[in-house]
């Protein structure tokens, strides 16, 4: 049974994760503190990939004042070698008696062998305690972990009869300043940001994180199935940049290879690229979070492939009128129940416009 001392201290060990919101990937985002009597003598998050993990840091914070503490932490203490060594013979070499963690661990690495190994130590363990709000940190490192794809949010700005752009392709800007700036968080928290070659040469987009201090810029994935995306092209300078095509060319490969630029080949029996290989190719690459940034075509695609699992709308006061885009190419239906459902989670005002977050409903 969890006390009110618990859920407080797990409160502090969720809000030390976000510490790492932007730049923990892939790893998932942990906080840990270190308490004893009542008093919290070490703390720590994980920052990234290759340093140290949140329970390490919160430990030498507290240094022999673990000995017989709890250690509450947002993620299931490893037990597996990787970058760095495993954590759970440490908080038993510390003298930790109790351990209290939000959520298990969904890498199939641990899975809850560093609970047993814990356990068969001595150290009282208990976990699920603000386990939905752990696990929503991590989603996307949930979803590599347990679907072999990364979370994908679809974000789009629209006025409010839900049109993206005019007739002409114009764009910029439907929302305010408010609103772009608050896009960019969501960037910032990505792995990786596509768009499709029709936004590139529309809008010769840089796709980056602006408007937010972060260290780190998402991967920039294009979906160009003939590679034709000008070498001069913003969303590719200075690399840090895929291609997914659906048609081998090597002399343009080279090309792009030879500006820091990676490719993948992923046809589909249509010609295009195959959307959920190209997940999965991502999942492999790393990707926790994916977000989108695209056109309605590619929108429509992504979402009758069955890719889109959360959408980021932002709705502007204004009226484009039946001649502008909507959100997603989507096919005609004729029944209502055959309507795709969504669940919103969250409605917030941002400056003049409204962000709602709606995830997609099976039922």
């Amino acid at each position: 049974m969890f006390t009110a001392e618990d859920r407080r201290f797990m409160q502090q060990a969720l809000a030390l994760a976000e510490g790492g919101l932007y730049t923990a990937t892939p790893n998932p985002r942990v906080g840990c503190v270190v308490v004893k009597n009542g008093v919290v003598v070490g703390e720590g998050f994980h920052a990234r990939a290759g340093g140290p993990h949140a329970e390490i840091r919160a430990l030498e914070a507290a240094g022999a004042r673990a000995k017989g503490a709890t250690l509450y932490v947002t993620l299931e203490p490893c037990i597996h070698h990787g970058r760095t060594p495993p954590c759970a013979p440490r908080l038993i070499a510390s003298g930790v008696k109790r351990v209290v963690a939000a959520m298990q661990d969904p890498n199939p690495q641990v899975a809850g062998q560093g609970f047993v190994a814990l356990r068969a130590a001595g150290i009282e363990v208990e976990s699920g305690l603000l386990e939905l709000e752990a696990t929503e940190l991590n989603i996307g490192f949930v979803s590599r972990m347990t679907r072999g794809r990364p979370w994908v949010r679809l974000k789009a700005a629209a006025s409010l009869d839900g049109r993206t752009a005019l007739a002409n392709g114009k764009s910029q800007w439907i929302t305010g300043p408010e609103a772009r700036r608050d896009g960019h968080h969501w960037r910032a928290r990505a792995c990786a940001v596509l768009t499709g070659i029709g936004t590139v040469l529309q809008d010769d987009p840089q796709l980056t994180v602006r408007n937010v201090e972060t260290p780190r810029q998402p991967l920039r994935v294009i979906v160009d199935s003939r590679f034709d995306t000008p070498l001069a092209a913003r969303v590719i300078a200075g690399g840090n940049a895929l291609i997914a095509a659906a048609v081998q060319n090597p002399d343009r490969q080279r090309q792009f290879a030879a500006h820091g630029v990676d490719s993948v080949v992923l046809p589909n029996a249509h010609g295009k690229v195959e959307l959920p290989r190209l997940l999965e190719e991502l999942a492999v690459r790393g990707v926790n979070e994916l977000h989108i940034e695209a056109g309605w075509k590619l929108n429509g695609s992504l979402i009758r492939e069955g890719c889109v699992d959360e959408l980021l709308v932002y709705l502007a006061p204004c009226l484009l009128g039946d001649s502008a885009h909507g959100m997603a190419a989507l096919p005609e239906i004729e029944e209502l129940e055959a309507r795709r459902r969504l669940r919103i989670t969250d409605v917030l005002p941002v400056g003049g416009d409204l962000r709602i977050l709606a995830r997609m409903s099976a039922t």
